[in-house]
């Protein structure tokens, strides 16, 4: 029991510190920002709008379907967290 509450910390942990950075590299993969910062919409440093922002502008629903990936990725960290437990308080007896 106690080793599954361990475990089952460690991925928890792991998870919580990766959601920060994966939604960082999603962010700039649907390319809704550019490098600098500025919109898709914006020109920057009079170039033309849309510098680095290739998926946003092809395809703006793929660009928000990848956008969900970091929300679906909390949702699995929070299933884990559940799962940990509700197996935990089984093998105790609790349930």
């Amino acid at each position: 029991m106690i080793a599954n509450l361990i475990g089952g910390f460690v991925a928890i942990l792991i998870g919580t510190s990766l959601v920060g950075p994966v939604s960082t590299e999603v962010n700039t993969a649907a390319g809704s920002t550019n490098a600098t910062g500025s919109t898709c919409t914006e020109a920057v440093d009079g170039g033309v709008a849309g510098a680095n922002c290739q998926l946003y502008l092809a395809s703006q629903w793929g660009a928000t379907v990848l956008k969900l990936v970091p929300g679906f990725f909390a949702l699995g960290i929070l299933g884990i967290g559940i799962a940990v437990t509700y197996s935990s308080l089984r093998q105790a007896g609790v349930v």
